[in-house]
C-alpha cells in the first residue's frame, strides 16, 4: 500500500476515534495542558503558540485568560506556509484555510516562541504526527530555527498509536504529546 493511501486510511480511522473520545476527555486534556505549563514550562520565555480549534480538536482558547504567558496563533498562507502572530484583543480574520487568525498583528520570529502546542489526529511513539495532510506544520518545522522550538501535540490518549504511523520524508517528528494522561516526551 502506498503512503498516500495508508495516510488516508489512518486519517479516517483516527479522526473517527478522536471525535468519539474527545467529548469524554477534553476537559481532562485541557487540565493536563495547564498543569504541564505550570510545572514544566513555568518560566516559558516568549509566546506560547497554540491553535484556533477546528471541529474535533482540543479547545485551548481558555488559556488566554488563565496564563501569564502571551499567546500566539498560527496563520496559514496560500503558498502553504505558516506564521505565528501575537493573539491580543485585535479582531481575528480568516487565514488561507478559513481559520481565524490575528492577521493584523506582526509575524513572530521563532526566537519569540517558547513552546508550540499543535493539534493532531494521531501520534506514534517516535513523535510522528498525523495531521490533515496540508503539511503546514511540517514546512514550518522543516526550518531548523523552528525545529529548535519544543513542539507537543495535544490529543486524546486513544489517538496515540501503538504502531508506527505512515511517514513521508518531509514529516518532522514532534517532541512529544499531551493527553488526559499527562505529558509524554519522545526519547
Amino acid at each position: 500500500m502506498n503512503q498516500a493511501i495508508a495516510k488516508a486510511k489512518s486519517r479516517s480511522h483516527f479522526k473517527a476515534l478522536r471525535s468519539q473520545q474527545l467529548p469524554v476527555v477534553e476537559t481532562s486534556i485541557v487540565q493536563q495542558v495547564a498543569k504541564t505549563l505550570q510545572l514544566k514550562y513555568a518560566k516559558l520565555q516568549g509566546h506560547l503558540g497554540i491553535y484556533w480549534p477546528i471541529t474535533g480538536e482540543v479547545d485551548l482558547r481558555a488559556l488566554q485568560t488563565t496564563l501569564k504567558s502571551p499567546l500566539a496563533l498560527p496563520a496559514s498562507k496560500a503558498d502553504g506556509s505558516l506564521s505565528y502572530h501575537p493573539w491580543r484583543s485585535t479582531p481575528l480574520q480568516n487565514d488561507a484555510c478559513m481559520i481565524p487568525a490575528p492577521l493584523n498583528e506582526p509575524v513572530l520570529e521563532a526566537s519569540e516562541i517558547g513552546l508550540l502546542l499543535i493539534p493532531a489526529l494521531a501520534m506514534d511513539q517516535l513523535g510522528v504526527r498525523l495531521g490533515y495532510g496540508g503539511g503546514f506544520y511540517d514546512r514550518l518545522r522543516g526550518d531548523l530555527t523552528w525545529r529548535k522550538i519544543p513542539a507537543l501535540a495535544v490529543l486524546p490518549q486513544a489517538c496515540i498509536s501503538t504502531e508506527l504511523l505512515p511517514r513521508d520524508h518531509w514529516d518532522v517528528p514532534l517532541d512529544g504529546w499531551i493527553t488526559e494522561a499527562g505529558i509524554t516526551r519522545v526519547t
